[in-house]
């Protein structure tokens, strides 16, 4: 039996200030709502650097040291799609949006008002709860439960 696959990886990082939470509004059709910004890594490209530069297009900041909090992962064809989970409250520069979605500050008590992507509040406790470092979309016959360890 063969132990290679097919893998995606990619990062999302968690942006605050206080209470405030960094959140992008996504336009893709593919988890849409308020949701963290994160993207793809490069190939050769070193993980704490993707998260550096995709926080850097996304959202027009520089972001300094980057804490690995967890990671979620999900199958997909032939494989499974990776996402490597930082958080920081270190930044500087001005706040843009991109083509990904319009960014803005939200703060955690008004997250009940907003549409945020479906998994956020399990993805959210990943980040938030230090005995969690692993959010898992497993296959149950024909839906997919969340599994956080």
């Amino acid at each position: 039996m063969s132990r290679r696959e097919q893998v995606e990886l990619t990062t999302l990082c968690l942006i605050y200030n206080g209470s405030k939470l960094l959140l992008q509004n996504r336009v893709k059709k593919d988890w849409q709502g308020w949701t963290l910004p994160g993207g793809h890594i490069e190939p050769d490209e070193s993980i704490i650097d993707a998260v550096i530069r995709e926080m850097k297009e996304e959202t027009g900041l520089t972001i300094h040291h980057p804490r690995l909090c967890g990671v979620k992962q999900f199958p997909i064809d032939g494989g499974r799609y990776i996402v490597f989970l930082f958080r920081t409250d270190e930044f500087e520069g001005e706040l843009v949006s991109s083509e990904e979605g319009q960014m803005e500050w939200i703060d955690r008590k008004d997250l009940a008002s907003v549409n945020t992507v479906s998994d956020f509040h399990e993805l959210l406790s990943v980040f938030d709860r230090e005995e969690l470092t692993e959010f898992i979309y497993a296959v149950n016959g024909d839906k997919w439960d969340i599994v956080l360890k």
